[in-house]
């Protein structure tokens, strides 16, 4: 990511920031508007699904000029995510969910400079989760 586009992100998000939880509550209904199955992989109640959400995309807007001392955590994710049984493809879908909830957040602060920003903040750490995702846990062998 470029300087400016790191910057995009951090300006956009200390907007969609405030709303913290209507932005989760906006992410989560049109990601299961795209895919209705991927409601399956959720708890009933996404209260704390939300929260986390907001806290993850916290910490790695912050660290956007910083990603070598998050890219353990966001391995890690990965790796929990794989164990959710989310399929690379599915991906996809919640980048094309969070880009209309940055754009539902932002009005018309939503720019194309702002979307390929977030698309590039995103598709850089959907990249790490998968690639930690697809690396099968280590295992031990008997002797």
């Amino acid at each position: 990511m470029t300087p400016r586009q790191i910057q995009l992100v951090r300006d956009t998000f200390a907007i969609v920031e405030p709303i913290a939880d209507t932005a989760a509550t906006i992410f989560y209904r049109r990601l299961f508007d795209l895919d209705p199955d991927l409601r399956a992989l959720f708890p009933i109640d996404l209260t704390a699904q939300r929260r986390n959400l907001m806290q993850t995309l916290t910490v790695v807007v912050r660290n956007l000029d910083r990603l070598d001392g998050i890219l353990p955590a966001v391995e890690a994710l990965g790796r929990r995510h794989a164990g959710y049984r989310v399929r690379p493809d599915d991906f996809e879908t919640v980048g094309a969910a969070l880009l209309d909830t940055i754009e539902e957040g932002l009005g018309a602060a939503f720019t194309i400079e702002v979307r390929a920003a977030w698309a590039a903040a995103y598709g850089l750490l959907a990249g790490v989760m998968i690639e930690a995702g697809a690396v099968p846990a280590e295992t031990e062998t008997a002797a």
